[in-house]
């Protein structure tokens, strides 16, 4: 479920605020595919079934910077800003990749909006977020994620 704010002001009073969970969403062999075509990594744990169902984890798994990249639509299910004239990824100052995710695996984002900070013409948000994998006892990843808000 989407918390909605209007404006920056709106957006201010929830720092410090669980933002809930994600929907679960399905990591495929397609979406792992096409993801080493974008980005040209196609080690073998990725996009070889059979040889990966022979290798470390069983199976095929997904690269850790797919799961990251999939940070912003899940984030997007917890909180919309509108009012605001841009929306800007800022950057990262932590990130872990904890567990793989296999092939066919559920994955969600769990968010806490941890502060809100005033920059020239907007705030800057970090946002903690856990990426959990549905029935693992570890999260895919944790990261603290930076974004801008332009007024």
């Amino acid at each position: 479920m989407s918390i909605t704010v209007h404006g920056i002001d709106e957006l201010k009073k929830l720092a410090g605020s669980d933002l809930g969970a994600s929907e679960w969403i399905e990591v495929t062999q397609e979406r792992v595919n096409t993801f080493a075509d974008a980005t040209g990594d196609h080690q073998w744990i990725h996009v070889d079934p059979e040889k990966a169902a022979e290798g470390p984890f069983g199976a095929p798994i997904a690269h850790g910077y797919l799961t990251l990249s999939l940070f912003i639509p899940l984030f997007t299910e917890l909180l919309d800003v509108e009012g605001v004239s841009t929306k800007v990824n800022y950057g990262l100052n932590k990130v872990r990749f904890p567990s793989p995710v296999k092939v066919g695996a559920k994955i969600r984002l769990v968010g806490r909006l941890a502060s809100v900070e005033d920059v020239p013409g907007g705030v800057q948000i970090t946002v903690d977020g856990t990426i959990e994998i549905e029935g693992a006892p570890k999260p895919a990843a944790v990261l603290q994620s930076l974004s801008r808000f332009y007024a």
